[in-house]
């Protein structure tokens, strides 16, 4: 199965296929076929196709591990420093309300570290860390809490009570007496 940029890999896997492909890269120097290739090293010839041509284009390094896709881009003190600055809320940072969203929090970490995260990768990085999502309770300041309760006990019931049972019915558009 084939895994998008080493997904899922530890890094003896990445260095294991890192070794094939170096192996790959010394056979292109000797001149053999990709087909040769491909079965001597037990991978498809799209692959080593694919390694060639960037082994042509940028030389060794082309086929050097890119290092592992999940490898979080901000240090331990950078992710320090903006749970300080999420701390001192959304005002600070030129927002006009107090509610932090994940397209905010993307735009505070350019600013801060020039550094971009998807707003999928800013949820799970917050999430790594300890935050949660929140969303303010929306009540009318109007509202009555005791009176929601008696209405809850009292009227609730009695309006509930009011509901047509369900019974038997036909799938006659006519009525059942008119025959």
């Amino acid at each position: 199965m084939r895994c998008a940029q080493g997904g899922g890999l530890t890094d003896a896997g990445r260095a294991a296929r890192e070794r094939v492909r170096l192996q790959a890269v010394e056979r292109f120097e000797d001149g053999q076929k990709n087909r040769e290739i491909a079965a001597a090293l037990r991978v498809s010839e799209r692959s080593v196709e694919r390694w060639r041509r960037q082994w042509r284009e940028r030389g060794e390094a082309g086929v050097l591990s890119k290092g592992s896709p999940g490898r979080p881009r901000l240090s331990g003190a950078q992710i320090t420093r903006l749970e300080r600055e999420l701390e001192r809320g959304p005002l600070a940072h030129g927002w006009t309300d107090q509610r932090w969203t994940l397209a905010r929090i993307k735009t505070l970490i350019g600013r801060l570290f020039h550094v971009s995260y998807t707003v999928e990768g800013i949820w799970l990085l917050l999430k790594r860390h300890g935050w949660s999502w929140q969303q303010p309770a929306r009540r009318a300041i109007e509202r009555d809490d005791a009176a929601v309760e008696v209405w809850k006990k009292e009227t609730w019931p009695r309006v509930r009570a009011l509901r047509r049972r369900v019974t038997a019915g036909s799938s006659s558009r006519m009525k059942l007496g008119s025959r």
